[in-house]
């Protein structure tokens, strides 16, 4: 995900990750974007699967991000 502009602290959503049939797809994270232990997740990558991440917006550089993979 690129660096979202016009971030307001407080702002907060999921974003939910949903491979396709072939999968294998993956995502780049922007700088903004904060993993626990400074590392984004490797996400889920078998066909069909889901990933969700969920993020708070705590100042206009820095999100703070959990992700829970391969949902069922």
């Amino acid at each position: 995900m690129p660096n979202p502009t016009n971030l307001t602290a407080g702002q907060s959503g999921s974003i939910f990750i949903i491979q396709d049939a072939t999968g294998s797809r993956v995502v780049s994270w922007g700088s903004y974007w904060d993993f626990a232990g400074g590392t984004a997740p490797v996400l889920t990558t078998a066909a069909n699967s889901i990933d969700r991440v969920d993020y708070v917006v705590r100042t206009t550089g820095s999100i703070h991000t959990v992700a829970t993979l391969n949902l069922s």
